[in-house]
């Protein structure tokens, strides 16, 4: 495979987004294998790796070293990419693996610096506490020193699209195609699918609280079923004064809105104060004036 790259000169470049992304399959994965392992322990007592947890990432990650970088010049994020790290300080121009001491120091820096990061606190704890505040000093500033550095490095990477972390920079270790790569042709309908409908959503949770549904469900109803020949006579009062044009039930405290039906007091007056625009849903007429029904209607002529 090693012969297959030829000179460097006609190797594709990797592209940024490529080892970005190798970067963030890389750390999904070690998620997924911590989340595992830590399943395994969930019928042991509460609390049975937390003195243990870093050594226990570490020995993880010694192994995740051990079957990728160390056998096969590559992370698994980089594998799943086709990418696979070439030695950059080598004088040839064809492509050579990484030596076995850049393979320990990628260790080292890697496994060692994160099992350092999480027990340094912890190994220096039990000193004296004036030489602990400095030695905590001296690691917070030596921390921040290498944010800093591995800041101006991904600034460096997005200008030039080599070494995306610090380790590779230090190392001279660089990624490459493991295969000569055709051109790449990106399909944008998922794209185009998927903005389509986020903009469709998002307009329609801007659209909806600006409808008033039960209003909007009161007039199809009056639309679906109509009432023609409606007058304020006693005889129509008293044709629909057997029911509650909202609940159906017989009306209790009979009230008018203005029109020829009749609603209970609570009905219309809950109604009327949820919405101010509250029209009628037998005819649709709006509320004029809420008032007790003064016609009398016998309970014979009820009944009828």
């Amino acid at each position: 495979m090693a012969s297959s790259i030829g000179k460097e000169k006609n190797v594709n470049p990797v592209l940024r987004i490529s080892q970005l992304d190798a970067l963030e399959l890389n750390k999904a994965l070690e998620q997924l294998v911590w989340s595992q392992f830590t399943s395994c322990f969930h019928g042991f007592k509460p609390g049975v790796l937390a003195h243990f947890e870093p050594e226990v990432k570490a020995f993880l990650w010694l192994i995740l070293w051990r079957f990728t970088i160390y056998s096969k010049n590559a992370t698994v994020g980089q594998a799943i990419l086709n990418i696979q790290y070439k030695n950059n300080l080598s004088q040839t121009e064809k492509y050579q693996p990484l030596s076995k001491h850049q393979k320990l120091w990628y260790l080292i820096f890697t496994v060692g610096g994160r099992w350092l990061e999480e027990r340094c606190y912890d190994l220096f704890s039990n000193r004296q506490l004036q030489s602990f505040c400095k030695i905590k000093h001296y690691i917070n500033f030596g921390s921040g020193l290498l944010k800093l550095c591995g800041l101006l490095n991904f600034l460096i990477f997005l200008q030039k699209g080599t070494f995306a972390t610090l380790t590779e920079r230090i190392l001279g270790i660089r990624s490459v195609f493991c295969k000569p790569q055709s051109v790449r042709q990106v399909g944008f309908e998922y794209m185009n699918r998927e903005l389509l409908w986020h903009g469709f959503a998002e307009f329609l949770i801007y659209l909806l609280p600006l409808i008033n549904v039960q209003k909007l469900k009161l007039k199809i109803s009056s639309w679906c079923s109509p009432i023609a020949g409606l007058s304020n006579s006693e005889n129509t009062l008293a044709a629909h004064g057997k029911e509650c044009s909202l609940c159906g039930e017989w009306p209790t405290m009979p009230h008018t809105i203005g029109c020829s039906h009749v609603f209970c007091y609570y009905c219309i007056k809950s109604n009327y104060l949820f919405d101010m625009y509250f029209t009628c849903p037998k005819c649709g007429s709006e509320v004029h004036s809420l008032q007790p029904l003064r016609y009398k209607i016998e309970m014979t002529e009820l009944h009828a």
